[in-house]
């Protein structure tokens, strides 16, 4: 028989989300109004110090809203990293936008300010400047958000944070999520702490709340009947869903914690390895949650191909791994949107793998992992 599966980054759930779902069925509140969501919408708010909170059904519903709200229209160009998972640009075109989409840089593996200003002030030559910018904390790495609110206010572009993977993460003592006009979360299965699927859309501006909200129901009027000014979106999140997220953020502290010790196993194990090179904060200032730890295999020791010898080994031994995410430029999907920058993004594609990272790991699974690590070592290298 196999051993036990692995996981990337499963749910761990707390067992206090049990009494919010127990109050939830006990209020018949099980839709999307109700005690849950008001009260996980007070929790983020008090967790991020963000301001204002909306919660929505996931995190590609929050971008979405976030680049509505700020207006984007047909043929707008908005700024975004090409490394990162689809839903980041998906929405841009949604509406109709065009992502403009921004090589990595080689530490944080973020999207690299230098080629947007660069980018910008070509654009706005053409007299095409970019209607916001979209940046990612990418695996929870703070990206290097001082450089890019620069831009932002410098050019006067919107910053949108895509902080799907950062929830806990901070830059200089602040909230990532916080420091853009809009910021969004995921609470997906695989992320630092779930409600099972859903997102948070979270801002310091009032008028950009009430027209997240707004639109996250319907668009519908305060009126006895339902009247619409404006097409709007179903993207509330249910109060069952609410309550699930309500008792995993009361112990997201030890969830940043579990997932800070992984990255510390995984590190003390591959330091003397100069095989093996990992995501890296430039500072003191980027406090990464470390939500998924990533390795690079470099290449003067191993070739591109050696990496699927070494993911096809792990899953066999009922690991799970994943390569960082494929750019969105080489994505058929985004064929014909451009790309500003060089191959630092498909070179982190080409030799990064993303290791097990979840909250509930055993020391039992690092040495199954570890074990897989350096049989594949001895068949690759002769070591």
């Amino acid at each position: 028989m196999n051993p036990p599966r692995i996981s990337l980054s499963p749910p761990h759930l707390s067992g206090a989300e049990q009494a919010y779902i127990t109050q939830a069925f006990a209020s018949n509140w099980v839709t999307s109004m109700g005690a849950n969501v008001d009260g996980f919408e007070s929790d983020i708010t008090f967790t991020t110090k963000c301001g204002y909170a909306v919660a929505l059904n996931s995190g590609t519903s929050a971008i979405h809203l976030a680049l509505r709200i700020l207006n984007i229209e047909p043929g707008d160009f908005v700024l975004c990293p090409t490394l990162t998972f689809t839903a980041t640009a998906a929405p841009i075109t949604y509406l109709k936008g065009i992502p403009l989409f921004i090589d990595s840089e080689a530490d944080t593996f973020n999207m690299d300010p230098d080629i947007c200003e660069e980018t910008i002030k070509k654009m706005i030559l053409r007299n095409k400047k970019p209607k916001a910018m979209l940046v990612v904390h990418l695996y929870g790495m703070p990206a290097k958000i001082e450089k890019l609110l620069r831009l932002s206010k410098l050019y006067d572009i919107p910053l949108i944070e895509d902080a799907a993977e950062a929830l806990g993460s901070t830059y200089n003592n602040q909230a990532c999520g916080t420091f853009g006009e809009v910021g969004i979360y995921s609470f997906n299965g695989n992320k630092i702490i779930t409600t099972g699927g859903g997102g948070a859309l979270v801002t310091a501006n009032p008028f950009l709340e009430k027209r997240a909200r707004y639109l996250s129901n319907h668009a519908r009027e305060l009126l006895p009947h339902y009247h619409h000014q404006e097409v709007g979106y179903n993207y509330r999140l249910s109060n069952i869903s609410a309550g699930i997220g309500r008792g995993q953020l009361s112990v997201l502290g030890d969830r940043i914690a579990a997932r800070k010790r992984n990255f510390e196993k995984y590190k003390k194990y591959f330091q003397n390895n100069e095989r093996v090179n990992m995501q890296e904060a430039p500072d003191s200032l980027f406090n990464s949650n470390r939500w998924l730890t990533s390795i690079l295999l470099e290449p003067e020791f191993y070739k591109k191909a050696d990496k699927n010898l070494l993911m096809d080994s792990f899953e066999a031994a009922n690991i799970e791994t994943r390569p960082l995410w494929k750019p969105l430029h080489l994505q058929p999907a985004y064929k014909g949107f451009p790309f500003r920058g060089g191959m630092v993004a498909e070179d982190l594609f080409n030799k990064g793998i993303c290791l097990p990272s979840g909250s509930n790991m055993r020391e039992s699974d690092f040495e199954r992992i570890f074990a897989v690590f350096e049989t594949v070592q001895k068949v690759l290298l002769g070591a």
